[in-house]
């Protein structure tokens, strides 16, 4: 059994592959009579795009949406949202040693033993393209919640982390590494661009915050609030870990350290401090929701690995084409995309159970 959809309440389906005619999403659970056109979906996949700088990858891609079904006269109909994006610049030749050899890190290895065989063509699903479809689904899900505001941005690059007292929200969009840190974006300038010309790739971690999500969303056991932002960010490409506020550095703390001590304030608890990321018992405390992702290097690099061959004999790869040397730069709209969706389905499971 395959599973190609994410949710509960609010959900959607992915389909495509990299290097097939298109892509898209099926969202269903929609609530209706909410205002939606391309207009409120192409700038977060604008963000996404692939080519816009050489720190990303060449590849040109419009990622133009269409809407085939669940909007009539601009409005939600409460029935399944069809999102399409079509492919219009594979280059499927790139990849032709990609069919004979499995590239370590990547998941050719991994499909063919599940499948039997695989679309060696970009990584066929398993390829972060399959994300774009997810970015115009997360522009739904906000429609769903527009009380909440979500940003993301790249907190360390290959080990380099951003100064947050350096932090200014307004840089994030005045960089092509959506960074917030204005000296850290031009150190890495030179090293991600150092890896690209190196034929290597280095990892990133990203931040996300969203604000505004009110107290009492989530559950105590199953469908905790920071269980499904886990579980969602997990499902990203190329993501290998997820902390929820303080994360790991609150199991360095003491008690009385990592506690959110609170105060009687005009509208409900003041907080000192957010070491839980905005959670407590799984539900959501009226704090940001925040969370932190990491990415690991790209795995289409020119530098030769040792690897097998599908008949089990040893070789070497060198995966040629068009690639990210850092994917974590492009997963920032798709981080978002991903919150907005555990969001907007947290906030329809609370209310079909609140009232």
């Amino acid at each position: 059994m395959s599973f190609n959809t994410f949710g509960h309440a609010f959900r959607f389906s992915t389909w495509g592959e990299s290097h097939g005619p298109a892509l898209g999403a099926l969202v269903d659970g929609c609530p209706p009579g909410l205002s939606l056109s391309k207009a409120d979906i192409q700038p977060f996949l604008d963000a996404r795009r692939p080519g816009q700088s050489k720190y990303t990858t060449q590849r040109q891609e419009p990622d133009q949406v269409k809407i085939l079904s669940g909007v009539f006269e601009g409005k939600t109909t409460g029935t399944p949202i069809s999102l399409v994006i079509e492919n219009v610049d594979q280059r499927s030749k790139d990849y032709s040693e990609v069919a004979k050899a499995y590239r370590p890190g990547h998941a050719d290895f991994a499909y063919d033993q599940k499948y039997g065989f695989r679309d060696y063509r970009g990584g066929g699903r398993s390829s972060a393209r399959e994300t774009a479809a997810r970015v115009a689904a997360g522009a739904v899900a906000r429609l769903v919640i527009p009380d909440v505001s979500i940003r993301a941005w790249v907190a360390e690059i290959g080990g380099d982390a951003i100064d947050p007292a350096n932090f200014d929200a307004n840089e994030i969009g005045n960089n092509p590494f959506f960074c917030p840190d204005a000296e850290a974006a031009k150190r890495w300038e030179a090293l991600v661009d150092g890896a690209r010309k190196d034929g290597s790739s280095i990892g990133a971690i990203i931040a996300c915050e969203a604000t505004g999500v009110p107290a009492g969303w989530g559950a105590p056991i199953y469908a905790k609030m920071d269980s499904e932002i886990a579980a969602a960010m997990m499902t990203i490409n190329a993501t290998k870990g997820v902390e929820i506020g303080d994360g790991f550095a609150a199991a360095r703390l003491r008690g009385e350290e990592n506690a959110d001590a609170m105060h009687p304030g005009n509208s409900g608890p003041r907080f000192d401090s957010n070491h839980a990321g905005g959670t407590a018992g799984g539900i959501s405390t009226g704090q940001p929701i925040f969370c932190r992702v990491a990415f690991k290097p790209t795995s289409s690099i020119l530098t030769p690995v040792a690897t097998v061959t599908p008949e089990g004999e040893a070789t070497e790869i060198s995966t040629k084409g068009r690639h990210d040397p850092c994917v974590g730069i492009r997963g920032v709209p798709v981080v978002e995309a991903m919150m907005a969706v555990v969001l907007a389905d947290q906030k329809m499971l609370h209310r079909a159970q609140c009232g």
